[in-house]
């Protein structure tokens, strides 16, 4: 199985068309890469809030503790400390469920565009080249088996008259040798017809 052709120019071809698809795959990476991180951004002000509500809830409780230490009131003293306390873990609690969400919708985010575009790229670049790879195969086949070369020599006939400027005519036409059995325009034709395909004898 052939991965590219034998031809310099589409050889070329091919591999400046892989080359660009991942190229194209790694700028999708680096772009979704870089949309989730902006998009992280957005988890700022719920870490904000979750250092305060901690630091609200830490100072409230100190506060409440000491409050206790009060003869005769401290309990009365700890109790809304400590329930303010407790409203303040809530606050740092939804600080840190809203990164967690942010942090989701990022990574989701940025698989969905990895996903799209290393999609479109393939989608774009292999079909063309699994056809070519399939079809570079079938040719060899062909050429292999027996009465292959006249096939080849046939196709080369059918195909577009600028593929034959490049073929001696003989005396009679091309055709006419074709038909006779003429080897060396019988060769002369199968290599036209390989070099359309990408491929040599």
């Amino acid at each position: 199985m052939r991965l590219y052709a034998q031809t310099r120019a589409r050889r070329w071809r091919q591999v400046l068309a892989d080359l660009t698809a991942v190229l194209l795959v790694i700028v999708a990476v680096r772009f979704a890469l870089a949309v989730r991180n902006a998009i992280l951004v957005l988890a700022e002000p719920g870490k904000k809030v979750e250092d305060a509500g901690g630091s609200l809830a830490s100072g409230l409780g100190d506060a409440g503790d000491a409050a206790s230490r009060v003869p005769l009131i401290g309990g009365v003293l700890k109790k809304p400390l400590r329930s303010a306390a407790d409203a303040s873990v809530g606050l740092s609690d939804a600080g840190q469920s809203m990164q967690d969400l942010v942090g989701r919708v990022a990574n989701l985010t940025a698989f969905a565009l990895i996903l799209f575009s290393v999609a479109f790229v393939l989608v774009l670049w292999l079909p063309p080249r699994v056809r070519w790879i399939r079809r570079s195969a079938r040719i060899r086949e062909l050429l292999d088996a027996p009465g292959g070369a006249d096939l080849m020599a046939l196709r080369a006939l059918t195909g577009p008259l600028k593929d034959l400027a490049t073929v001696p005519v003989p005396p009679g036409g091309l055709a006419d040798a074709w038909r006779r059995g003429d080897e060396k325009v019988i060769g002369d034709l199968c290599g036209t017809a390989l070099r359309r395909a990408g491929l040599s004898i």
